[in-house]
């Protein structure tokens, strides 16, 4: 059975347990979607519910005949990152993991060298939340005109500016000119990452959507290049354009929120496209996960949820729909980095004469070997196809 159109969401950090090698990670225990939903007592998710995400994850909610094929996906990759995990989706295996500065900071060679070009002073330099390290900064930022500067557990640099101190336009050459510096192996992060922030003083911050991701281009072609070239949609929503640097996107259409990238989803549903629609949600990661806010998280679950219906109003024989995960970001974890963890995979089409248990993916490059079967092109290294198996 081949499809016309395959909708790929990817509901940014929902895991659903820890992997078998987290203990290298420090993340045994951690399950995303578990610890969310006892902290709740409960998500109202029908819609995730009938499609049989219960049926792989441990909340007591397995249903007898779910809608979509499920199963869950392990990462083959090294580490936990997004860019990895995205990357794998569409076919690659990172074997060497993205340089970090967690425990150190940046060193001051990269700092003055970014400093030069930005022509502004820098502040900060260590991990941390971006909510809390523009609190503790945000005043004097304001004052200054200096960069906020920080790094996390992922492989980032990212570089916070009062929007009224320096415009959304100014902050993003800056960031241009940091992804530039940082292409030197010893400092190759995997994104830079503009925050722009609003907001008359400490406690009253708030982060804006003119964020912006500066990555580092795919080491080899995915899948997007593959269907690119032969001629197929690519279509991106979210951040998906930025993790894979343009590559094999063919539009674009960033989001402010997750609410407003389903909206994105609806109505581009509405388009005769022929191809891929590959979507990132990252409200759950970036405002919840990483903020260890289970309630939250909760909500923002039942928000996609609901949601989902109207994308799920609009999908005919022609559509299939995938749902999964690019890590997880235990919400009740110590910390407040990603978390080691198992995907979701669920997989639906209107026309499905049957579903069932696809098991465990040794690798989320599945997915990608899915699309590239259904649309008849070359298939990537990694990963295996479940197109046959779907009836």
């Amino acid at each position: 059975m081949n499809f016309k159109r395959v909708t790929v969401i990817v509901l940014d950090s929902l895991g659903i347990g820890h992997l078998n090698d987290a203990h290298i990670y420090g993340d045994v225990g951690a399950n995303t979607l578990k610890h969310t939903w006892e902290a709740a007592e409960g998500v109202n998710m029908p819609n995730l519910i009938k499609l049989g995400i219960g049926n792989v994850c441990d909340i007591g909610q397995g249903v007898k005949n779910p809608k979509a094929y499920y199963g869950k996906l392990k990462e083959a990759s090294v580490g936990k990152d997004t860019m990895a995990g995205h990357w794998e989706m569409m076919g690659l295996k990172v074997e060497k993991p993205f340089v970090s500065f967690t425990e150190s900071g940046f060193p001051q060679s990269l700092l003055t060298e970014l400093s030069k070009a930005a022509k502004r002073e820098i502040i900060g330099n260590k991990s941390a939340s971006g909510t809390e390290i523009i609190d503790e900064y945000g005043e004097r930022q304001m004052k200054t005109g200096e960069l906020i500067v920080y790094t996390s557990a992922d492989s980032v640099l990212q570089i916070a500016a009062h929007e009224d101190i320096i415009p959304p336009e100014e902050l993003w050459q800056i960031c241009r000119e940091a992804r530039r510096i940082t292409m030197k192996d010893e400092w190759k992060v995997g994104r830079i990452i503009a925050r722009p922030y609003v907001g008359p003083g400490k406690g009253q911050f708030t982060r804006t959507s003119n964020r912006h991701d500066y990555a580092v281009k795919p080491f080899e072609r995915t899948v997007l290049n593959t269907l690119k070239d032969n001629g197929f949609d690519v279509i991106s929503v979210g951040k998906i354009n930025d993790i894979f640097d343009t590559e094999g996107i063919t539009e674009a259409y960033p989001n402010k929120s997750n609410e407003d990238g389903m909206n994105h989803v609806i109505r581009l549903l509405d388009k005769s496209f022929n191809g891929l629609m590959f979507v990132n949600l990252v409200d759950f990661d970036a405002m919840y996960g990483h903020r260890r806010d289970p309630a939250g998280y909760a909500k923002c679950i039942e928000s996609f949820d609901l949601q989902l219906t109207g994308v799920l109003e609009k999908l005919d024989t022609s559509d299939l729909l995938i749902i999964t995960a690019d890590h997880g970001t235990d919400p009740t974890f110590k910390g407040t980095d990603h978390t080691r963890e198992y995907v979701p995979l669920l997989i639906f089409n209107k026309g499905f004469k049957k579903t069932g248990d696809l098991g465990e993916g040794s690798t989320f490059a599945n997915i990608g070997a899915t699309i590239a079967e259904n649309f008849n092109v070359k298939p990537p290294k990694n990963g295996e196809s479940y197109l046959n198996r779907l009836v």
